[in-house]
């Protein structure tokens, strides 16, 4: 709960990360509550956005693209799409503040950065590819589970003691050990890409993670945390160079133009129950994504844990679980009312908060506030948008790998018996197992359970570690 700072006087002194300094202070930067100078809460919350936005905005593309309209084989308008990635950002900044700042029990009031999931794809693409059920049905589908989730979430103070601390730790280190691919696959170009592991991929992309730890080491003070922030920015200029210079085409520009021809300069989000889109609500949707809500609030259960005992080195409150669940599901049906994807706690933002250390909740809401900024202004979205996935991955590695430390020393607290052995060695080995089989494992079940157990290591990690907590014995008499 408290972290070592200098005085003026080079003199140590203790704060209390969860009591501010009164005044406006550059220390509560270390500090949950309390006001930071602009000059400093700005561009650690814009940190926080670039670490995010591309990710934040993937999911959308990727299903809006694929999406039928109800009843009909077309597709969704390009100006559309483009509308809902616009209410990606709008929503993500909107979930964030209310994670920070809890309305009732809606709320963990911690540093938690909310966005759009990628651990619905392959059950939404299910969904929105089915003309009777498209990409209306997709929407009234989240609109019922998030309310489904939140409902859950209320509730935690009845379950949270099924959730031990070996399997929290599971949970935290499957997170950070399923992200290690997308920073990898953003290190050499992007997932699918023709010129993956082009040279000049590689090369901005290690230029990247150079310049990150270069800027932690030299940077004094406050500005040390920045690290990321530098890297992205000396990233993108690298890109820029080779771009220009017709070394390598890894910017876009046209992205910006097309952008305004599309939607103009500025845009209010706008709900889907107004739009020629409105919701469906089938049960059978409902059921195959309620499935996945469930794994996404395992998935904010392992994010929530991380910061507690990463950044504020404590354990996890229920009054904590039961926000943040709530926020996960409720914000997840507000973002779909403006026909936008499920949001959830963003690990590589988990992992800028365990990294830096720097909590403040003022800090982080201004970067909520500028994702709304580029919510209503569609070409400083677009620009946003534009950072090469190779400048990403540079940085992300780093983010993702922090997490995973978090897990491995939450694990390190357990209790050494048979019982953690063989939880902690099963759910491994079956939940990160199943998303390498080369076929399909669940093949003889519904699809909805191979979507969510073979994509996804979290969720086999989960499932496996609560089940064998629950029933194997607490310790085993030895002979």
């Amino acid at each position: 709960m408290y972290v070592d700072k200098r005085g003026k006087n080079g003199e140590r002194k203790k704060l209390d990360k969860e009591i501010s300094v009164s005044n406006i202070s550059d220390e509560n930067l270390y500090c949950l509550n309390g006001r930071v100078p602009l000059k400093k809460a700005i561009p650690f919350g814009l940190q926080h956005v670039l670490a995010m936005f591309v990710s934040n905005l993937a999911p959308v593309l990727i299903v809006c693209s694929a999406a039928f309209i109800q009843g009909t084989n077309e597709h969704l308008t390009p100006a559309e799409i483009t509308e809902i990635l616009q209410c990606a950002m709008f929503a993500a900044g909107l979930g964030t503040i209310m994670q920070l700042y809890p309305v009732w029990k809606i709320g963990s009031k911690l540093p938690i950065v909310m966005g759009v999931s990628f651990t619905f794809l392959g059950s939404l693409l299910v969904i929105s590819t089915n003309p009777d059920l498209g990409y209306e049905g997709m929407v009234g589908a989240i609109i019922m589970g998030g309310i489904f989730e939140g409902i859950v979430g209320l509730s935690a103070k009845y379950w949270r003691r099924f959730l031990t601390p070996v399997v929290s730790a599971c949970v935290v280190i499957a997170i950070g050990l399923s992200f290690l691919s997308v920073g990898m696959d953003s290190w050499g170009g992007g997932s699918g890409v023709e010129d993956f592991g082009a040279w000049y991929h590689l090369f901005v992309g290690t230029f990247t993670l150079i310049v990150c730890l270069v800027s932690s080491y030299l940077l004094k003070g406050v500005y040390k945390n920045l690290n990321i922030l530098v890297g992205l920015v000396l990233g993108y200029l690298m890109a820029t160079v080779f771009t220009v210079s017709g070394i390598a085409p890894m910017l876009d520009f046209s992205s910006v133009s097309q952008t305004i021809s599309q939607v103009g300069y500025f845009i209010l989000p706008t709900l889907v129950f107004f739009t020629e889109h409105k919701p469906i609500f089938d049960i059978g949707a409902f059921f195959t994504i309620a499935i996945v809500f469930l794994v996404s609030a395992a998935e904010t259960t392992g994010a929530t844990t991380a910061v507690c005992t990463g950044a504020l080195h404590r354990d996890i409150k229920v009054e904590e679980l039961q926000g943040s669940l709530a926020v996960d599901g409720f914000s997840s049906s507000i973002s779909d009312c403006f026909g936008c994807l499920p949001l959830t706690s963003f690990s590589q933002n988990v992992g800028l908060v365990t990294m830096t250390g720097v909590i403040n909740r003022f800090t982080i809401c201004i970067g909520a506030l500028i994702l709304i900024l580029a919510s209503l202004f569609p070409p400083l979205g677009a620009f946003f948008n534009s950072i090469p996935k190779s400048v990403l991955g540079g940085c992300t590695v780093m983010m993702f790998g922090s997490i995973m430390y978090e897990g491995i020393k939450m694990l390190k607290d357990c209790v050494f018996d048979d019982q953690t052995k063989i939880i902690v060695s099963l759910s491994f080995c079956i939940g990160v197992g199943l998303t390498q089989t080369t076929g399909n494992f669940f093949s003889a079940f519904p699809q909805a359970v191979g979507d969510v157990f073979n994509g996804n290591a979290v969720a086999g990690v989960f499932v496996v570690s609560l089940l064998l907590s629950l029933f194997l014995p607490k310790e085993k008499n030895e002979k």
